[in-house]
C-alpha cells in the first residue's frame, strides 16, 4: 500500500511504500489504516497550499498568484500554541537513516483521563552559526497582501481587487494549531505528536525560506510515512493512523542560516 499524502500541485512531499496496514490489535507494523471514506484537506492543507503559490507567485513575479496566496490564507485561523519539552531520553535517533523511533518508556497517547498529550519538541546537536536569517516567520498573511500590492505596481485594476480582497477579512475557518519553531543552522529537531486513530491526520511544515530544511515523519515503530530531503523548506502530509499512537516530525536545519518555521496540524 502507498500511504497517501497530498502533493499539493506543485508539492515537494515524497511518499513512502508501506506493507499492508496493521490490525488495531497489532502495533506492530506501520500505524497507518485504510480511510472508509475519502478524506477532507483541512486548515493544515489550505494553509500548505497558500504557501506553495505564495513561494511561487515571488519566483514568478506574478501579483496575482501571490494574491491568490493570501486569499487562501486568510480563510484560514490556525491557533498558535507552545509545544511541551520532549525527554530526549524517550526517543531514538537513527542518524543514518534520519528516522526516530520511540523508546519503550514513552507514555500512553492518552491520558488516564482519557485527554490527548500534548505535542512535545527536543532539540539535539548544536548550531553551527549564531547566523539568525532574514526572517523570524513564515510570511504572514499580511506579508503576502503586502507583496501582492508591491508587485501590483500602478495596476488600478489589480489593486482594486487587492483591496477588497484586504476589506472581506478573515474567512475564520479554525481548525487546527500551529507551532513556530527558529532553528539555528546544524540543528535537528524532534516532534512527538499524538493522534487519534481512525481519524485523519494532517500536518505540515512552513519554513521561511532561511534555509534548506530535511525532514521525514515516522510512526512510533520507525516506519517512514513521509520525507523530503531535497532543497525544500516546505512539508505537507496526511493519514488515517490505525490506532492512537504518537508520530515523529524529524527536522534538520541543513542550511547556514536559522530558519524559522511553523509546524502545523489538524
Amino acid at each position: 500500500m502507498q500511504l497517501r499524502s497530498l502533493s499539493l500541485a506543485l508539492g515537494t512531499t515524497a511518499l513512502a511504500v508501506l506493507g499492508p496496514p496493521a490490525h488495531a490489535q497489532d502495533r506492530s507494523g506501520p500505524n497507518v489504516a485504510t480511510p472508509t471514506e475519502s478524506p477532507t484537506p483541512g486548515a493544515t492543507a489550505t494553509m500548505a497550499l497558500a504557501h506553495e503559490l505564495y513561494a511561487t507567485g515571488l519566483a514568478q513575479g506574478d501579483p496575482v498568484t501571490v494574491l491568490a496566496a493570501a486569499r487562501l490564507a486568510a480563510s484560514v485561523d490556525l491557533a498558535p500554541t507552545n509545544p511541551a519539552t520532549l525527554n530526549p531520553e524517550r526517543v531514538t535517533l537513527d542518524p543514518d537513516a534520519f528516522r526516530m523511533t520511540a523508546a519503550l518508556t514513552a507514555p500512553a497517547p492518552r491520558t488516564d483521563e482519557g485527554a490527548i498529550r500534548p505535542v512535545a519538541r527536543a532539540s539535539f546537536l548544536p548550531a553551527l552559526t549564531q547566523d539568525e536569517g532574514a526572517a523570524d516567520a513564515p510570511a504572514s498573511v499580511e506579508a503576502m497582501f503586502a507583496k501582492a500590492t508591491e508587485l501590483a505596481g500602478d495596476d488600478e485594476a489589480l489593486l482594486d481587487l487587492i483591496e477588497d480582497a484586504i476589506a472581506e477579512g478573515p474567512g475564520g475557518r479554525i481548525g487546527g494549531v500551529k507551532w513556530l519553531s527558529q532553528l539555528p543552522a546544524g540543528q535537528t529537531e524532534v516532534w512527538e505528536i499524538p493522534f487519534h486513530g481512525k481519524s485523519h491526520a494532517e500536518l505540515a511544515i512552513l519554513g521561511d525560506g532561511d534555509a534548506n530544511l530535511d525532514m521525514v515523519v515516522t510512526d512510533e515503530n520507525g516506519n517512514v510515512l513521509c520525507s523530503d530531503p531535497g532543497w525544500s523548506d516546505r512539508l505537507y502530509c496526511d493519514w488515517t493512523p490505525a490506532w492512537d499512537g504518537y508520530f515523529y516530525l524529524t527536522v534538520q536545519n541543513r542550511g547556514t542560516a536559522r530558519n524559522s518555521y511553523h509546524l502545523l496540524t489538524n
